[in-house]
C-alpha cells in the first residue's frame, strides 16, 4: 500500500467548519493524502461573517512547524491566513527546502473582513513569494500585490506575468471574481501559460473555495502530480464540491467537501 502524501497546513482556523484549515483537511483526506497543521489564528466565524480574530503567538506557529516537520515530515505545504508580518516570518523560517510550497495569500475572507495586516504585505512579497512553487491568488488579492486594476481575461494573463516576477516558480489566477457564464484560471510558470474554463455554478455556497483549491493543488503536488494535472484534479474537485454543498448557513455557505467519500 502507498502511504498517502503528507501535507501539513498552515493557516487559521474557521469556526464554521468552511474556510480555513477545516476546509483544508477535510480536503486533503478526501483527495487521499494525511493533513497535519500549525493554527495560525483563531476566529469566530460563521457563514455570515469573520466576527472577532485572535492571532496565535509567531512562536508557537513556528513550534507548531518544527515538531510536525521533525517527526512526520511533509511531501508538501500549504500556507493561508497568516494575518501579520511576524508570522509570516516565523513561517518562512521553517520552512524545508525541497518540499512543495502552496501559497494562498489570503487577505480579506468573503465577507469583507480583513485577514492579513495592511503592512504585512511587504512581508508576504519578500520573504514567502520567492519560496512559493504555486501562488494562488483570486483577483483583489493579485490586485493588492500589484496595485493595479483586472478587468478581464487578457488583463489576468497580463497580471499573471507580473505575479510570477515576484518569485513564484509558477502562479494560478483565480477568475471566479470576473462577471459572465464562464470562469477562467490562468496558470503561468517558466514553461508557458494556459489558461482554464468552465461554466460558472450559480451558488451562494462558496464559501472555502479558495483555501480548498490550495489545499487540493498542495495534495495533488505532495502524490507527484505534475502541475497541470494537479491543476485540473483540483478545479475539478472544487467544482463537484460547489455541486454538491449541503445548503448550510444563511449566508456564504460551505462546500461539499465529501463528495469523493462513499457513504453508509
Amino acid at each position: 500500500m502507498t502511504a498517502p502524501p503528507r501535507i501539513l497546513i498552515v493557516a487559521g482556523s474557521d469556526s464554521g467548519g468552511g474556510a480555513g484549515l477545516q476546509a483544508d483537511l477535510k480536503t486533503v483526506l478526501a483527495l487521499g493524502g494525511y493533513g497535519m497543521t500549525a493554527v495560525t489564528a483563531l476566529t469566530a466565524q460563521n457563514t455570515e461573517g469573520v466576527h472577532e480574530v485572535l492571532a496565535v503567538p509567531a512562536g508557537f506557529v513556528r513550534r507548531q512547524m518544527r515538531v510536525v516537520l521533525d517527526d512526520l515530515g511533509a511531501d508538501a505545504i500549504k500556507t493561508g491566513m497568516l494575518k501579520d508580518a511576524e508570522i509570516i516570518a516565523a513561517v518562512a523560517q521553517e520552512l524545508p527546502a525541497g518540499v512543495p510550497l502552496v501559497v494562498d495569500p489570503v487577505m480579506i475572507a468573503k465577507g469583507g473582513a480583513a485577514l492579513l495586516d495592511p503592512q504585512a504585505i511587504d512581508a508576504l512579497k519578500q520573504l514567502l513569494l520567492p519560496r512559493a512553487t504555486v501562488l494562488t491568488p483570486n483577483l483583489p488579492e493579485a490586485e493588492a500585490l500589484l496595485g493595479i486594476a483586472i478587468a478581464d481575461l487578457d488583463g489576468m494573463k497580463r497580471a499573471a506575468g507580473l505575479l510570477l516576477g515576484l518569485g513564484p516558480a509558477a502562479i494560478l489566477l483565480k477568475g471566479g471574481h470576473l462577471p459572465g457564464d464562464m470562469v477562467h484560471d490562468v496558470l503561468i510558470d517558466a514553461e508557458g501559460l494556459q489558461v482554464f474554463s468552465a461554466p460558472r455554478i450559480v451558488s451562494r455556497h462558496t464559501h472555502g473555495t479558495g483555501c480548498t483549491l490550495a489545499s487540493a493543488l498542495a495534495t495533488g503536488l505532495g502524490a507527484g502530480l505534475p502541475l497541470s494535472a494537479a491543476v485540473v484534479r483540483a478545479r475539478d474537485y472544487v467544482r463537484e464540491a460547489i455541486r454538491t454543498a449541503p445548503g448550510f448557513g444563511h449566508g456564504h455557505g460551505p462546500l461539499g467537501h465529501g463528495h469523493t467519500v462513499g457513504r453508509f
